[in-house]
């Protein structure tokens, strides 16, 4: 996976902000906008040619919350008190250049300031939530064009024609502010671009197939999952169904993190 080569810029206190505020105001300040998303099930998967987004497989998901933007650069500056982003000095753009594991600390962290039961996303209900309610390529249709979320717009993607070049189309060039796009029928934004997101699960080269519940992939693996494309990639990667993986110690500024709030037990 390609990513820009760019300074860790520290331009931030070295401690914490939520190591010196009550939680009101902590979760004031971080102001972590959640979606409640009604359990449900839904077809997992595409047909698209890609092996390892088969098979098709039914998915029934339990309720959950999940955050409406991705995790901002300011968000984690005051739960870790540093922004290691590539792409600094936005904080309310996404933080990126986060490795899996230190995205756990970051959790550990939030939960015990707040006594929530943050997380990150299961790949199902990752696409569950991207998907809000369709079957295309896209929540937004078949069809991702320039314009439409922050990713290469020189390569659109539409899934009865494939890659498609529009010599006309827009690149960012980098992370965009979160929520600049147009939120999908759930009310959330930047599933499709913008940064990859991590998973939960560990990665699995095949879907399980026939009918799970609540699913958590592997019980071990090498790499954990990754979703949705960034900023420099092409349409194709940014489709609902789009698998991606790398190891919890990968860090560049392609991928960053949302978070779920958890129900008890679950």
């Amino acid at each position: 996976m390609k990513y820009l080569i760019l300074s860790i810029i520290f331009c931030f206190s070295a401690h914490s902000y939520a190591q010196t505020v009550p939680t009101d105001l902590l979760l004031k300040a971080l102001d972590l906008k959640m979606v409640s998303v009604e359990g449900g099930s839904f077809h997992m998967g595409s047909d698209s040619g890609v092996s390892n987004e088969k098979p098709i497989h039914t998915v029934t998901l339990r309720s959950f919350s999940i955050g409406q933007f991705e995790v901002t650069q300011k968000q984690w500056q005051l739960i870790m008190g540093s922004n290691p982003s590539g792409f600094n000095g936005c904080p309310n753009c996404p933080v990126e250049d986060v490795k899996w594991k230190d995205i756990q600390e970051f959790l550990a962290r939030l939960n015990k300031q707040t006594g929530g039961r943050y997380r990150l996303p299961t790949e199902a209900e990752w696409e569950y939530a991207c998907r809000a309610g369709t079957t295309t390529a896209f929540a937004y249709g078949p069809a991702l064009r320039s314009g439409m979320a922050n990713f290469d717009g020189y390569e659109e993607y539409d899934a009865t024609l494939g890659t498609i070049f529009n010599p006309a189309g827009a690149e960012v060039g980098q992370t965009s502010v979160v929520g600049g796009y147009a939120a999908n029928a759930w009310g959330l934004y930047d599933m499709h671009g913008n940064v990859f997101e991590w998973c939960l699960d560990w990665w699995a080269y095949q879907l399980p197939g026939g009918s799970v519940t609540d699913p958590r992939g592997p019980s071990s693996g090498s790499n954990r999952v990754i979703r949705g494309g960034c900023w420099y990639d092409d349409g194709r990667i940014c489709r609902s169904a789009c698998r991606a993986q790398g190891g919890p110690g990968y860090q560049g500024n392609d991928v960053g993190f949302r978070i779920v709030l958890a129900p008890p037990g679950h």
